[in-house]
């Protein structure tokens, strides 16, 4: 059965980069929307989730008002998915033109000074999309981290993606990614890192929305080990064909404090920057998976056998199997240190997969 499904997987994806990179884009935006209105009506386990994430951004809202977000919701994720499609076909000056950021001073003038940079976002927009511009825009190139992904030759065909959009690829487990990011940046190079879902022992717990989650320690332990600006991200949609981001103020050092301290406050930080750019735009977030600690399935407690909420040894290694492509267990990186966060392939399932 999992080959059947791995099959199936790679089928659906290798059939989007085929397909709908040949069509005209009018036509691809409304097949984006009828697919997005499609998996919205069914109501399926992304769906449901995505609709339980919003919850918690906007406590207030009522069951219709959290059903129409969820249905502008896949409709903002079907657009990521049309517009990674067809990234590759499109021509430098439609790249260029196809995002526009807020504050990019504090990005170019720290590469003007040859100071590492660390683009730290979560799962908003199309971060493909901005990081094609960076290197199309910019001519910066930049390294990123990509999760393996069951079966193999999907993960392959998403680095090559990549790899054609100008980014440099590091694999998310296998233990030197964290040390080669770190080069990098000591070189004075650009590294982005998606960066809002750790549920993982190695994780930094934060607040978020006024509840508890995890979120990597890698963008902040990178930045205290090499002086590296960390800047937080977010992107969102209008209803023009352009995206629109923008660039947070830096994510300071603190001066006191040891390395643990230090990331707990840094990764808050980040994490206050991603929740300030999700209830600005919460439609672009695309997080179908359980985020926070409170909706993770309860466990048995390592003594007495009390249940307690944590994610399951199956979720800390793969996060929610039902609702993402299968993943090889993540490892720790080099040195000891939790993995640095990348980019995951594909928040959820493609919407004409079962529940």
């Amino acid at each position: 059965m999992s080959g059947l499904r791995d099959q199936l997987t790679y089928g659906a994806y290798a059939a989007g980069w085929g397909a709908v990179k040949k069509l005209p884009e009018p036509v691809a935006v409304r097949l984006g929307r009828t697919i997005a209105d499609i998996a919205w009506k069914r109501r399926g386990k992304g769906v449901r989730r995505l609709e339980s994430n919003y919850a918690r951004v906007l406590p207030g809202a009522s069951p219709e008002r959290l059903a129409e977000l969820s249905r502008a919701g896949m409709r903002s994720y079907l657009r990521y998915w049309m517009e990674s499609f067809r990234l590759p076909a499109w021509s430098e000056e439609r790249v260029r033109n196809g995002f526009e950021p807020k504050d990019l001073h504090h990005l170019t003038e720290a590469l003007a000074a040859d100071r590492g940079v660390i683009l730290a976002l979560p799962h908003l927009g199309n971060w493909d999309l901005a990081g094609a511009w960076v290197t199309t825009r910019l001519r910066t190139p930049f390294t990123t981290v990509a999760e393996r992904l069951k079966p193999e030759k999907l993960y392959d065909r998403f680095v090559s993606y990549r790899e054609g959009l100008g980014m440099e690829v590091l694999p998310h487990s296998g233990g030197t990614a964290f040390g080669t990011l770190a080069r990098r940046l000591r070189d004075g190079g650009l590294v982005c890192l998606v960066a809002e879902r750790d549920l993982s022992a190695s994780g930094v717990e934060v607040s978020f929305f006024g509840d508890a989650t995890r979120m990597p320690a890698g963008p902040a332990l990178l930045a205290q080990q090499t002086g590296a600006l960390l800047l937080p991200v977010t992107l969102w949609y209008d209803d023009s064909p352009v995206m629109r981001g923008r660039i947070h103020p830096p994510v300071e050092v603190p001066e006191s404090g040891n390395r643990a301290e230090k990331t707990s406050v840094m990764t808050q930080a980040l994490a206050d920057a991603f929740a300030s750019g999700i209830a600005d735009h919460p439609e672009d977030w695309h997080m179908l998976q359980r985020l926070w600690l409170a909706d993770l399935e309860p466990r048995p407690g390592p003594a007495a056998g009390e249940p307690r909420t944590g994610p399951s040894d199956r979720e800390a290694a793969e996060g929610e199997a039902a609702d993402t492509p299968r993943r090889g267990t993540t490892a720790k990186a080099s040195g000891g240190e939790p993995p640095p966060g990348g980019v995951h392939e594909g928040p959820a399932r493609l919407p004409g997969e079962r529940p």
